[in-house]
């Protein structure tokens, strides 16, 4: 076991390097096989000076304040931190350092300009990317250097001909017109003395490309194409030079002829100089010409709080078939986002067609369900020999791929599947002894995967992929339990801040595009707006960041304020387009809000919901009046709630297992009488089905816990294991290795869904294995960030062993346990200064330290090891 506390990270970025903040927290794990941390110590490193805290008393080790002077830009400091622990007198030896790296923290920092190619185009008609490029020289060697780059679009750089970075899809998707997102590289070993070249790879992205459904919608936030890019150098001599994009850069269009999101992209190698951001490019100077340049307010860079887009992942083929025509039909095995990759040697000028989808029909590729997005890539090929190529500026979903044109044998390794997703860390595992209910679990990290792709999107494939406010807000405790997101969901939350309304609107996606007639203007929904009070709560829970809280308290607030005001005196929010229960199974295919729950009670029930979460997140922040206001309000909201949707005789007006969910889970049946008859009633409900799933989007994620706590876990389990359709288990049986959007996303018949929306890869429903983690395997916080850790398992449903392991902010929580002849036999994880609340087989809970520890029920003995 390691004596040295973990390395120190700063705020959730993923590496320290460019970070937006001139006061970043620490945290840190205490040294293994020590217990709670009395006091610790930091030291920092900078500009030479060596700096120490002395010893600070307190258990604190998750996002403690910056010990020194704020960051300047561009400021590097190495940090290391030594604790001591419950019992000891002596401090741990010092962590490994770790070094944490301002960026441009000052509009005035920046010195660029948006910079592209100046032809013009017509900016409705699909466009050819451009590359632009400098050429310059430096006098002395180089000590250090950074790139600050972004773009109006997506970018890739590359500087004396080697890629920058191996991120993709930059700058991602954020509200351009506020919040443009920068990324900084350390480029030190890509530059010599001398003659060097920087250039890059544009594309329209989600800046000026088409985006959204029925057709989509071009340039919505511009129509440039532009690189906007700052390269310092330091010399060993201590002098610098600055290379920023201005009008002494030159553009050209490059080899690749178009890219979408989702149409794909097409690349013609015959039109590709290799050298072409190198000083000894080919002489084809005249294609070079002056670039355009526009401008850009530097108050709206912003540095990223998480990890980029990259690959993760490569999948080879499981099989090939070919057809009589010659065409491969690829089949990967497994559903994903991402991209192919080919390795290929054929004549001169001969064209490789590569077609993308998630399911076939009849043997062929099921396009249908894409709608608008033709998911296609074109590559041709030059006279080089083998050659390698992967599209850059699009990503598709898909489990298939038909090749068509290739050149010869289709040799192994010739096209490998790249899976994309942002690199966020993984952090939660899950395994049980049923293997459908664990290819559940692989389908729900499958679409969670695919559809953080740097906003949490609803699907991959269509034409759609928004950020779905109500999809999010139901799987956040899923999502923060497999992945730190914490970086990319806060990111995303500040982008859902800027597009709310002046009266407190959420929009039902950010960012905002222009959409269909239901939702256009902009108009409030339940439980897709409450995403500004749930998703910020869901956060600091799991991840223990008071602030985050903090910044987005005022967002929930307004949120709150608009229903209050939208309901009025009596408290019920009855008014106003509803998306309600959203694809409830009966709800038919053209009309998927066409639940058996009244969408107004469902509208009503969040309202008191988000009140109640504002109480807490105003408590938690010291606002003591506000919360007292909210949770007057939430009470009010609930007792109206009962007047106006529960019968005297204790049924609801809405006799659906929705209805009895939201009732029950979200607290609005506060005596112990109604809440068992409601629970019963919610247990008789889904019997009477035959278990088979009768919920939407809303009731889904908590019918399970609402069964639960209600005295009916074996109803819960029931509803688990069902393989009939509608079920969870349904689509393991016929195959999917994703979450479906639809129940019956694919018929029993083997036909697909006849409805316009039919995705095979949505995250909403599957988060029902946030209940796996927490009920069946039994590992769930008590206290934010993990600090108290209940470990309550609950067999049932034949399951005879689970286990599951979390990354928490302070190491690594585990329990496994496994049914016997006798009892249960239970072996529990606890991290260093953190403790468990130990509920096993009805005993009475009892708590436990850091460690291991091991139960057997059937021998009544508690142990630690």
């Amino acid at each position: 076991m390691s004596s040295q506390p973990a390395p120190v990270t700063f705020e959730h970025s993923p590496d320290g390097l460019g970070i937006g903040v001139a006061a970043p927290r620490l945290s840190w794990h205490i040294p293994d096989g020590r217990t709670t941390q009395d006091a610790y110590e930091l030291e920092l490193h900078r500009a030479g000076l060596l700096c120490r805290t002395g010893r600070m008393t307190g258990t604190s080790q998750v996002l403690v304040p910056w010990p020194g002077q704020p960051l300047n830009s561009r400021e590097r400091v190495s940090v290391r931190v030594r604790v001591w622990t419950e019992g000891t007198t002596e401090p741990s030896p010092w962590s490994e350092a770790a070094a944490v790296e301002a960026g441009l923290l000052e509009a005035d920092d920046w010195t660029a300009v948006p910079v592209g190619a100046a032809t013009a185009q017509d900016p409705d008609s699909d466009r050819r990317p451009a590359r632009v490029r400098k050429d310059f020289t430096l006098a002395s060697p180089v000590s250090r250097a950074r790139l600050y780059v972004t773009a109006h679009g997506l970018y890739e750089a590359e500087i004396n001909g080697r890629r920058v970075g191996d991120d993709t899809l930059s700058p991602g998707w954020t509200v351009y017109g506020e919040r443009l997102r920068y990324y900084t590289y350390d480029v030190t070993d890509h530059l010599t003395q001398g003659d060097n070249t920087i250039g890059a790879w544009l594309g329209d992205g989600w800046y000026r490309g088409r985006i959204g459904f029925d057709g989509g919608h071009r340039n919505l936030y511009g129509t440039d194409q532009s690189l906007i890019a700052q390269l310092e150098v330091t010399h060993d001599d201590g002098t610098t030079t600055v290379i920023a994009t201005d009008g002494s850069w030159t553009a050209a269009e490059g080899p690749m002829l178009f890219a979408g999101l989702y149409e794909g992209e097409t690349f013609d190698a015959r039109l590709h100089d290799p050298r072409w951001s190198t000083p000894q490019r080919e002489s084809a100077t005249d294609i070079w010409t002056p670039v355009a340049t526009a401008t850009r307010d530097p108050r709206t860079l912003v540095a990223p709080k998480g990890a980029p887009v990259r690959c993760t992942q490569e999948i080879r083929p499981v099989t090939v078939t070919t057809t009589a025509e010659g065409r491969h039909l690829i089949d990967f095995g497994q559903n994903m986002v991402g991209r192919l990759r080919l390795t290929v040697d054929g004549p001169v000028g001969t064209t490789i067609t590569l077609r993308h989808a998630e399911v076939l029909q009849d043997g062929e590729l099921a396009t249908r369900p894409l709608r608008g997005a033709t998911a296609t890539d074109t590559y041709i090929l030059d006279d080089t020999g083998q050659q390698s190529w992967e599209p850059r500026f699009t990503l598709h979903g898909f489990r298939y791929a038909e090749v068509e044109g290739w050149p010869g044998d289709l040799t192994d390794g010739a096209i490998v599947a790249r899976v994309y997703h942002t690199d966020m860390r993984r952090t939660g595992w899950f395994e049980c002894s049923d293997p459908m209910v664990n290819r559940l679990h692989e389908n729900v990290v499958w679409s969670m995967r695919g559809n953080f792709v740097d906003i949490p999107t609803d699907c991959p494939q269509r034409d759609e992929r928004l950020g779905w406010t109500g999809d999010i807000q139901v799987f956040a405790p899923t999502a923060s339990f497999l992945y730190d997101c914490a970086g990319m969901l806060d990111s995303w939350l500040s982008d859902v801040a800027v597009e709310q309304l002046p009266d407190g609107t959420v929009p039902w996606y950010v960012p905002v595009i222009p959409g269909g007639p239901q939702w256009t203007p902009i108009q409030p929904g339940a439980a897709w707006g409450d995403v500004a009070t749930l998703t910020p709560w869901v956060l600091y829970q799991r991840f223990g960041d008071l602030e985050l809280l903090r910044r987005h308290f005022p967002m929930g607030r307004a949120w709150v304020d608009l229903i209050e005001r939208l309901a009025g005196p009596d408290r019920l929010w009855d008014t106003g387009y509803q998306l309600g229960d959203w694809l409830d199974p009966i709800a038919p295919p053209e009309d998927p809000a066409a639940g058996r729950t009244d969408r107004h009670l469902v509208a009503t029930a969040h309202f008191a919901w988000s009140a109640r979460h504002l109480e807490w997140s105003a408590r938690e922040l010291g606002y003591t009046e506000v919360a007292e206001q909210y949770g007057r309000l939430a009470d009010e909201v609930a007792e109206a709630f009962r007047a106006r949707y529960v019968l005297p005789d204790g049924r609801m007006t809405s006799d659906a297992p929705t209805a009895y969910s939201v009732a029950l889970a979200f607290g609005l049946l506060p005596d112990d009488r109604r809440r068992q008859f409601a629970g019963n009633r919610l247990a008789e409900l889904v019997l009477e089905d035959d278990a088979r799933i009768a919920t939407g989007f809303v009731g889904t994620p908590l019918i399970c816990d609402a069964l639960t706590d209600t005295g009916h876990l074996d109803v819960a389990y029931r509803l688990l294991t069902q393989t009939e359709c509608p079920s969870w288990l349904y689509p393991v049986t016929m195959g999917a290795t994703t979450i479906w959007e639809r129940w019956d996303s694919l018929r029993p018949g083997g036909t697909l869904n006849p409805g316009g929306m039919t995705s095979f890869n949505h995250y909403a429903l599957g988060a029902v294995a946030d209940w796996l983690h927490r009920v069946v395997a039994g590992i769930d916080l008590a206290a934010p960030g993990y600090r108290t850790l209940r470990f309550r398992p609950r067999p049932g449903g034949g399951i005879t062993w689970a286990k599951a392991r979390h990354e928490t902010p302070y190491g690594s929580a585990a329990v496994s346990w496994e049914q016997t002849a006798t009892g249960l036999n239970v072996h529990i994880t606890v991290p260093a200064g953190c403790r468990g609340v130990v509920e096993v087989d009805g005993r009475p809970p009892f708590v436990v330290g850091p460690g291991e520890h091991h139960l057997d029920t059937s021998e009544h003995d508690r142990t630690a090891a």
